[in-house]
């Protein structure tokens, strides 16, 4: 033992006294998810199956609520010729909540979907390809054969009667129908010809997995 060490008595004797306040609790404050729901769209007054007269429409607002209407009132078989999905008049909570609905009111009720590219839905994200995920066996979505003959428009099919078209894809003009069932043939004849000749899509087939 080292003599010259300090006492250890003296040496806590020596040392000054640490005066220690605690900063009290710390609370962390991380942001909430927003989780604000768009506003839901308003669904045009027409009834399938009775409104004979063509509704045409030449904004945005007017499509969705045609397409709305058309979706919410369809019963049995709803078709969707797409250059993509179009997010301004499919990726709406509106839209997916009506297609949900349509497809668990009976198993045999199918959405089929051709598309002509699924690259943007499927990288930015699509509220019918989330519904596609859940609802495996009622919807299908196949992308149109390149080898197939493009068709400049865009279209919604509902049941034998239903109709929502736009001659140009690239615009939102267009016309809804609620009771033709001659027209309606001609445009399931044109997507069946195109869905028998369809091709299983590759990026949807891993984002559906």
């Amino acid at each position: 033992m080292n003599e010259n060490a300090p006492d250890a008595e003296e040496t806590s004797m020596d040392l000054p006294a640490i005066d220690f306040q605690s900063p009290g609790r710390f609370v962390v404050h991380n942001p909430l998810p927003d989780l604000t729901e768009p506003t839901p769209w308003e669904a045009a007054p027409m009834q399938l199956g009775e409104s004979t007269e063509a509704q045409h429409f030449s904004n945005p607002e007017h499509a969705r609520g045609h397409a709305l209407a058309l979706i919410q009132q369809v019963r049995r078989s709803l078709c969707l010729y797409s250059p993509d999905l179009e997010p301004w008049l499919y990726h709406h909570s509106s839209i997916q909540q009506a297609c949900s609905r349509f497809l668990l009111a009976h198993p045999r009720n199918r959405l089929r979907i051709l598309l002509e590219d699924s690259t943007r839905a499927v990288k930015d994200g699509h509220r019918l390809l989330t519904l596609a995920r859940r609802l495996t066996s009622n919807v299908h979505i196949r992308k149109l054969n390149p080898d197939y003959p493009r068709e400049d428009g865009a279209y919604l099919i509902a049941d034998k009667t239903g109709l929502l078209i736009r001659p140009r894809s690239d615009q939102c003009n267009g016309h809804a129908l609620y009771n033709d069932p001659g027209a309606v043939r001609l445009c399931q004849t044109q997507f069946d010809q195109a869905w028998e000749r369809s091709l299983s899509d590759a990026n949807l087939r891993s984002f559906l997995l």
